[in-house]
């Protein structure tokens, strides 16, 4: 009897239907890898097994516990609101107060705001301490426990989340995009955990890149456009890749390229004179006595594009939230932006960021999904969230629809970002980013979850946007292949330090 079985399903997520006659079984020791480009409905179908989404037509049936692990590691949807805005993150005050890994994987977290511990009376923990120190053993996390979960990396982070899910011994673990966002070792640590959950009788099904298939999947279901194209046993789809390795591949459906856009407009709007983007100099950041940035030197001149690496807990995000003037130990450091003092005398967080636009993991997270394209895009000029008071006038607006044109969401500009692929949202956001044509852009992982011609065409875009020696890049991806070729200069941090610079 099968533990999965779907017979002529479709489903509708809010308005929009997403998937359409699906029929499809996995039985008791199969693990399944759902693929296809973006916006071909793998999410909506592990949510629909999930119970997220409700059958609009057809049959679902499900035997079993069944675990859903998100393709975001939001970290307010697992602490009540303990950190409900990104920046969050960065606050030394606010690790203090967030819960420990440990009480997150117990479900023994205090309310948010909670002023006297006393006051509050936690139901006992319903997770035996022997399968609590099983599971993060599996995954690495032993070390981590009584650590505040907001000052993990991201590869802890998401290593938490699916212990979060494990401790529950649930029958069938659903997993959306579980190695984005991870460095090599963080895959490592993933893949062999999925090995052992599958040796020891955990049905697993998870939406993946094509290329990031871990060994124990034995069947591959191919999504396209809401309909199954393909289900083939791992073997056979190995064999169809090795013999013609495009023929997997998903395609991009938007009609232009970034190498074919016309951005000379957008270069040669006004820009402020500098000749560094920024200088660091031995930029140091300290929570509790550790040093997550050590003596950090950065020049980077104007025009010049950089790629910035480094594994999970490197440092990265911090040394990024330095520049943004997202964190509160800024103004412990000695540095330059656009060839001022910490931004210049005077100079406001708002005017700081007023020459950067900037998109991240964390950004897109948190974004309001309810926002309009039209109003993400423009919320750009005032670096605000979706949301902003001051009308537009007639050279913004055409600024907002022509960056929508040229980045192929100009049909869909009265349409809410959760309607959209994350494909498109990340093209939206990049809008966003460009739309006060900044002289610096920051672009943190920003092809987090995309399939691999949307990585394309979005590389190819940043290639067509940067090529004035006008916009300086920084540019930051674990995967080289995600790299786009106007990068010429690489700074590699590990645990804090600069351990690379060329």
């Amino acid at each position: 009897m099968p533990l999965l079985s779907f017979e002529n399903v479709s489903v509708r997520k809010y308005d929009t239907p997403v998937l359409f006659g699906l029929t499809w079984q996995v039985n008791p020791g199969e693990q399944w890898a759902i693929i296809g480009g973006n916006g071909s409905g793998k999410t909506t179908l592990l949510e629909t097994i999930a119970g997220r989404w409700a059958t609009a037509q057809g049959r679902l049936q499900k035997r079993g516990e069944v675990e859903f692990v998100a393709n975001d590691y939001s970290f307010n949807r697992i602490a009540r609101a303990a950190a409900q805005y990104y920046q969050q993150r960065f606050q030394a005050y606010e690790a203090a107060l967030a819960p420990t890994v440990r009480e997150v994987l117990t479900e023994q977290m205090k309310p948010v705001g909670t002023v006297d511990e006393k006051s509050v009376r936690l139901a006992e923990s319903r997770v035996p301490e022997a399968r609590l120190e099983e599971i993060t053993h599996l995954l690495q996390l032993t070390d981590l426990l009584d650590q505040p979960f907001i000052t993990l990396s991201n590869g802890e982070t998401r290593r938490m989340l699916l212990a979060r899910s494990l401790v529950k011994d649930p029958d069938i673990l659903l997993l959306d995009h579980p190695f984005v966002g991870l460095d090599v070792l963080s895959r490592e640590i993933l893949r062999e955990a999925l090995a052992e959950l599958a040796r020891q009788g955990t049905t697993i099904i998870l939406a993946t890149a094509a290329t990031e298939i871990p060994d124990c999947i034995t069947h591959v279901l191919m999504l396209k456009k809401g309909k199954i194209e393909r289900v083939v046993p791992i073997e056979e789809w190995k064999q169809e890749s090795i013999i013609n390795p495009l023929s997997v591949r998903p395609s991009v459906d938007l009609s232009i390229r970034g190498s074919d856009l016309q951005w000379n407009w957008l270069s040669a709007l006004p820009q402020p004179t500098y000749a560094y983007a920024f200088d660091l100099r031995n930029i140091r950041v300290v929570y509790d006595g550790k040093a997550v940035l050590d003596h950090v030197n950065w020049r980077v001149r104007k025009g010049e594009k950089w790629a910035l690496t480094g594994p999970n807990g490197s440092g990265k995000s911090t040394l990024l939230s330095i520049l943004t003037a997202d964190h509160p130990q800024r103004f412990a450091n000695d540095y330059d932006l656009f060839d001022q003092k910490r931004g210049g005398k005077g100079a406001s967080i708002w005017d700081i960021k007023q020459k950067i636009g900037h998109l991240s993991p964390e950004l897109h997270l948190y974004f309001p999904v309810e926002t309009t394209v039209f109003k993400a895009i423009a919320s750009g000029f005032y670096d605000a969230t979706g949301v902003y008071f001051k009308k537009l006038d007639e050279g913004q607006i055409a600024r907002v629809e022509q960056l929508a044109e040229l980045l192929g969401v100009g049909q869909v500009m009265e349409r809410p970002l959760q309607k959209l692929s994350k494909g498109e949202q990340r093209l939206v956001l990049l809008a966003r980013a460009l739309v006060k044509n900044p002289p610096l852009l920051i672009l943190d992982e920003p092809c987090q979850g995309l399939d691999i011609g949307a990585i394309e065409y979005f590389k190819s875009v940043v290639d067509a946007v940067c090529g004035s020696d006008e916009r300086t890049l920084i540019y930051v991806s674990h995967y080289p292949h995600e790299i786009p070729t106007c990068v010429n200069r690489y700074l590699r941090l590990e645990k804090g330090q600069v351990v690379e610079l060329k």
